[in-house]
């Protein structure tokens, strides 16, 4: 030890030793740590284990397209493929990737790289994450963890129905493509539910769901799905048992296989007849549309849930980086893939709907142009009405848009008795894009070669969907493996038994209805509620310039100061807004949900009973619970906050030392050599910043992390600068 440290003075001064246990073991001398073993915090370390990584030794990705290749895959699910392109047709087309790119700029990449960074910086999950950041907010781990857990319930089941399309597409013609034919004897008349609907609709209320006529009508089990769900169950817990060297390996397939598959369907479905009446229809911007502030509150969810904010997976992806790796690229980069993604899909499905409204249209014009000819055969009207040029034979669009306006002006008195319809191509664009399993398995059924289409399609969907249950199953099992400790592939197979038992009242003949439910109220408001209170503890409680002096230890770089300021002020009134749009929407429109009738053939909106409501709201308590009971039970010292803490660890070619919140005593005791409180915590180095525009204090350290490189970790009380 030095000669001029405060330990080494103590033997010739009578003044009191005040150096704190940090200050003590930043002046010790560098020690030949790789084949020392020291191990103070009441801990057995075992010498056998020493050359194996035992102790606190964390996985870490395999390489860093890997790591990429996850968070691409975690954030880029079905929404980007699905529910982008709706809200963009919904919400005036073009006009609405402003807000959206907008909103993506100021909460979703400061919010998206606050995550990555608290996750690599303390190297835990989200529960470990928020209970050193704040320990009387721990509670957001542990919501956050019961969101993952509702989300993944519903979010499997919907695999489980992309796998079930999937082996019903290897079949020509597909099995959706017509409605069937039931035989009465010798008479064979089509099935009247499909008849009064569509062949594809029918497929997916009757074939796939067998849904029965509310949520009050459970109908029982529906097997086919409980196997698929079965099924879907299995993948996620073959990919996540061995933790994320073999996720990440699946991660190669499933986060790249999506892109190849909207490349292959964009090409496609630009040589498709009418493919560029659709991206035109995409990209007309309706600018009053801008000036809605549904639009901007919709745009504002999607970007929330699009990056995954909230759930954990990104914190946990994120913990198992090494320190000094540049979480500002990854957040940057992952956030334009997420976006570009989304205008991609939406390319892709605004191409395809062009060709099924001109494939729609041109039925229409079929159709009406017999009734046209019928009532010309019955003298209803007359043949010198009609345009000389028209011929019936070859009717196309325009022409029979200019016989229309003709008869209806002829007509004005008799017009609607005729009941002939407009068949306007925008009519059909503006019916908008609908339930994936219906409107997209329409249009594959006009694709050339629609069963390899359909194939590729659910294949995509699959793959989408076991991305985002990758990153929603990590934001369970890793913040519970870092807390308690558990067995990795004993919890891992554990939660996915669990899950399945529990889903199967998604794949009840009702069980469409309980996805809605969970779709709808299980995670927005309880998951804006987590993203506030994350951003308030990271910016006012823990303090930005803390936390940007930090970033730039851990980065070498001092961040923009745009974070700064969208940390400290923007990001939170925008979520606040939010929520507060979310809450008085809850208020003015009372829950319910679409129901398929199978009588009329028809959807039919209904309210929930009293019982669902009070599932409902037991969803939405339920998630948010542990924020104020962890609050309270730090607040008044119930329990421990797990902060009394310290651990030093000696180990083959790493030292490892984490202090967290010691007491005057427990200092004492360790310069004592007595053993202080036992819980290890990983504890990031806390300096003071001067906010934005300061100098680096990187110029006063040679070493940011410390004296004994980047895999040394240090800190002093976290707790005393809240």
């Amino acid at each position: 030890m030095p000669k001029n440290s405060k330990v080494t003075q103590r033997e010739h001064s009578n003044e009191p030793v005040t150096e704190s246990v940090a200050d003590l073991l930043a002046h010790e001398e560098p020690v030949d740590y790789r084949h020392s073993v020291l191990n103070v915090a009441a801990e057995n370390w075992n010498k056998q284990q020493d050359g194996e990584g035992g102790g606190e030794d964390r996985p870490a990705w395999n390489s860093k397209l890997q790591y990429i290749l996850a968070q691409v895959g975690y954030s880029v699910g079905l929404g980007n493929v699905w529910r982008f392109p709706y809200l963009c047709q919904k919400n005036g087309g073009g006009a609405y990737l402003v807000p959206y790119l907008v909103l993506l700029i100021i909460i979703g990449l400061p919010l998206f790289f606050l995550e990555l960074a608290v996750g690599q910086r303390i190297r835990r999950g989200s529960i470990g994450v928020w209970n050193y950041v704040c320990p009387r907010l721990g509670g957001i781990g542990f919501a956050s963890c019961l969101v993952c857990l509702f989300v993944g319930l519903y979010y499997n089941v919907i695999i489980g129905w992309s796998i079930f399309y999937f082996f019903k597409s290897f079949q020509h013609p597909l099995p959706w493509s017509e409605c069937p034919i039931l035989k009465n004897g010798t008479v064979a008349v089509v099935e009247p539910e499909c008849e009064k609907s569509s062949a594809t609709t029918y497929f997916w209320y009757r074939e796939a769901l067998d849904i029965s006529n509310s949520i009050s009508e459970s109908g029982g089990l529906n097997w086919r799905m409980t196997i698929c769900l079965l099924a879907a169950w299995s993948i996620v817990g073959l990919a996540m048992i061995k933790g994320i060297q073999s996720s990440g390996k699946v991660m190669y397939f499933s986060s790249l296989f999506p892109y190849v598959v909207l490349i292959c369907f964009l090409v496609r479905g630009l040589l498709l007849r009418g493919a560029v009446d659709g991206i035109l229809h995409m990209f007309t911007p309706k600018l009053d549309k801008m000036l809605d502030p549904l639009v901007w509150r919709e745009a504002a969810t999607q970007v929330f849930f699009a990056l995954g904010l909230g759930f954990g997976g990104v914190i946990a992806f994120s913990s198992y980086n090494k320190q000094d790796n540049n979480c500002h690229f990854d957040a940057a980069l992952v956030s334009f893939i997420n976006f570009f993604t989304s205008v991609l899909a939406t390319l892709v499905v605004f191409a395809v709907l062009g060709f099924k409204a001109n494939v729609m249209n041109e039925k229409c014009v079929i159709e009406n142009a017999e009734k046209i000819l019928g009532y010309l055969n019955h003298k209803i009207l007359s043949h010198e009405i009609i345009p000389p040029h028209v011929n019936f034979s070859h009717l196309t669009a325009k022409d029979y848009s200019e016989m229309y306006h003709v008869i209806m002006t002829v007509k004005e008195d008799h017009f609607q008795e005729l009941g002939l319809d407009p068949c306007l191509l925008e009519d059909e664009l503006n019916k908008g894009t609908g339930l994936a399993f219906i409107a997209f398995t329409e249009a594959m059924t006009h694709f050339p070669a629609s069963p390899f289409w359909s194939v590729m399609f659910f294949l995509m969907l699959i793959n989408l969907g076991l991305g985002s249950m990758i990153g929603t199953m990590a934001g369970i099992t890793t913040p519970i493996i870092d807390t308690f400790k558990v067995r990795k592939e004993a919890l891992t197979v554990g939660c996915c038994i669990f899950a399945f038992f529990v889903g199967l009242i998604f794949v009840q003949r009702s069980g469409n209805y309980f996805v809605t439910m969970f779709d709808d109220y299980s995670a927005t408001l309880p998951l804006t509620v987590v993203v506030i209170l994350e951003n308030i503890a990271v910016a006012w409680i823990y303090g930005t310039k803390k936390f940007m002096q930090e970033l730039t230890e851990m980065l070498g770089f001092r961040p923009y100061r745009f974070y700064f300021y969208t940390w400290k002020y923007i990001s939170p009134l925008c979520m606040a807004g939010l929520m507060t749009a979310s809450i008085i929407q809850l208020g003015l429109h009372p829950p319910g949900y679409s129901a398929w009738i199978r009588e009329e053939a028809t959807e039919k909106f209904l309210f929930y009973p009293p019982w669902a409501m009070g599932i409902l709201i037991s969803l939405i308590i339920l998630a948010t619970l542990p924020l104020p009971v962890v609050f309270i039970l730090r607040q008044f010292h119930l329990v421990s906050d797990g902060s009394n803490a310290l651990s030093v660890t000696y180990k083959k070619g790493r030292m490892m030392k984490d202090i967290s919140n010691l007491e005057d005593n427990d200092e004492t005791r360790f310069i004592l050599s007595k053993g202080p409180s036992e819980t290890p915590s990983p504890m990031p180095t806390h300096r003071s910043y001067l906010g934005p525009g300061s100098t680096s204090p990187l110029e006063m350290s040679t070493v940011a992390n410390g004296r004994y490189s980047s895999d040394y970790l240090m800190a002093t009380t976290p707790e005393s600068e809240l």
